[in-house]
């Protein structure tokens, strides 16, 4: 039988403790250890956040440990559990996925004891750290190649009191967009596997992938006022400001229709900012062919009237690849 996943410390100790999640060796690398700390102070909500499940957004890991800093004289109530690392190979190598067996994390829960090394994390955190909490604050960023508004998600829950409660604590953060989104159904993400046990669970998309000083105070802002919504901090909530403006807006999307691809191989060029509102027709982006000498600027234009809430960056694109994401506003 496989070695069994533990805590090196016990979650129930009062005040501030720390240790290690450990992930034991398999035939792929040795034990792996996961930072974890327990924030407890007795009778109140139980929540649990995690960072890093893919290794190429830092934003998540460093929020979390800043909060870590500061949560300790903050909190009144409950407990809070933090896992600022949950894939240290993939953190490390700046990627995606675990660079030891090529899986995505958030693809594997809840994962498998006698797996390869994803499959072994999602394992651990699936019945020790999952089991922990009512709520999760599962901490991303949308990527390397993409503008994205720093934001909170949910995708749509069929349980509806579930959904009543996943979406007002998305919009607690008040970030500058909740995004409600349907997602092509990939199996084993985290949400899902908290989500069928009645959880809360809260992914927030911290921008595109670059750590700049104002994105970790906006991400740690809409944290706090999270905390606040759930009693575990005194206080009132702020609205963060993005690019000089206090916008917040809860939206929708389709992921299936609302993403514009590419209509050919080039250079994309942005055309708008995100969380711009466009009608159809609109331009939102140009394709430069590169291979060759007479073809214009292919122009790519809003299908109707919309918001823009993902642009890629500039980059050089495949035909059929995605470069903007568009969304309405959520229709309660």
């Amino acid at each position: 039988m496989s070695e069994a996943p533990h805590l090196t410390f016990d979650l129930d100790k009062p005040g501030m403790s720390s240790g290690y999640l450990v992930v034991p060796r398999g035939a792929d690398c040795e034990a792996l250890s996961l930072p974890v700390f327990s924030l407890n102070k007795g009778e109140g909500p139980r929540l649990l956040i995690t960072g890093g499940c893919h290794g190429d957004e830092l934003e998540g890991p460093i929020v979390a440990r800043r909060l870590v800093k500061w949560l300790p004289e903050a909190q009144t109530c409950g407990r809070i559990v933090i896992a600022p690392v949950l894939n240290p190979p993939a953190v490390k190598a700046c990627s995606r996925n675990t660079p030891i067996d090529g899986l995505n994390l958030n693809r594997v829960f809840p994962g498998r004891r006698d797996g390869s090394v994803t499959e072994r994390i999602a394992d651990a955190v699936s019945h020790i750290l999952l089991p922990c909490a009512d709520t999760v604050f599962d901490l991303h960023s949308f990527g390397l190649n993409w503008d994205f508004p720093p934001s909170s998600t949910t995708h749509p829950i069929v349980d509806p009191d579930l959904m009543a409660k996943t979406l007002q604590m998305a919009e607690a953060f008040k970030l500058p967009m909740t995004l409600v989104w349907e997602h092509p159904g990939s199996p084993g993400m985290f949400d899902t596997l908290a989500q069928s046990q009645g959880k809360v669970f809260v992914c927030a998309e911290f921008g595109g992938g670059t750590v700049s000083f104002d994105a970790i105070a906006i991400y740690e802002a809409g944290l706090r006022n999270a905390l606040i919504a759930l009693g575990l901090v005194e206080g009132k909530p702020e609205y963060p400001t993005f690019r000089q403006q206090k916008v917040i807006q809860t939206l929708e999307t389709r992921r299936s229709s609302d993403e514009l691809k590419s209509p050919g191989r080039g250079i994309f060029e942005p055309r708008c900012s995100v969380l711009d509102e466009v009608n159809q027709g609109d331009v939102i982006g140009a394709l430069y062919p590169m291979d060759s000498l007479t073809a214009n600027a292919i122009d790519i234009r809003a299908p109707g009237t919309s918001i823009v809430y993902a642009i890629r960056s500039g980059a050089y694109v495949d035909a059929d690849e995605g470069v903007a994401l568009i969304a309405r506003p959520l229709i309660r």
